[in-house]
């Protein structure tokens, strides 16, 4: 059940009991504005009755409000395009926080692997320079086994030549001897 209103209002100089649903001060607006348009159009003819003022007053309220909503249904349909965009703008909009969540996951699933990558990258890096001193240090191993074996290599052809040198003494004695 709604509250009705009763509220006593003036228009032209007479007093008039409306009843209603909305605020009094809504009605009172209403009346104020009635009252407005009435005078106005017995300020252009004050031989108008006051059920002609009525009329016509009537008449360009009626007027107002019908040019008023024919502007309404026209800025309506003017924004009803921009609003089917804007719904479908809303709905890209959805899709793209959705993607660019997804990517954001993807570019954090990459960063995780490209970590993991230097890591291990770096952990090789470490191998690296351990099997490279290693190398190293084995070469010089090497190198001087090298020279050791050229250094013996040389005693050894030293000491053959030495044993055929007596050898040949030998021989020599042997047959000086055998003489």
């Amino acid at each position: 059940m709604t509250d009705k209103k009763k509220v006593i209002v003036k228009i032209n100089g007479q007093d008039y009991t409306v009843i209603g649903e909305e605020s009094e001060e809504y009605i009172n607006h209403i009346a104020n504005y009635i009252d407005k348009k009435m005078k106005e159009i017995l300020s252009q003819n004050n031989k108008f009755s006051q059920s002609m003022a009525a009329i016509l007053t009537a008449f360009t309220i009626t007027d107002e409000y019908y040019k008023t909503k024919i502007e309404l249904e026209d800025l309506k349909e003017e924004v009803e395009e921009p609003l089917r965009e804007l719904e479908k703008f809303k709905k890209e909009i959805v899709q793209i926080k959705e993607d660019y969540e997804k990517l954001k996951e993807e570019r954090d699933k990459y960063s995780n692997e490209l970590y993991e990558i230097k890591k291990e990258r770096d952990e090789n890096i470490d191998s690296i320079k351990d099997y490279k001193n290693s190398l190293n240090l084995k070469e010089s191993e090497l190198e001087d086994s090298q020279k050791m074996i050229d250094g013996l290599q040389n005693k050894l052809f030293e000491n053959q030549v030495e044993l055929v040198q007596l050898k040949k003494e030998l021989e020599e004695i042997k047959t000086e001897f055998d003489k």
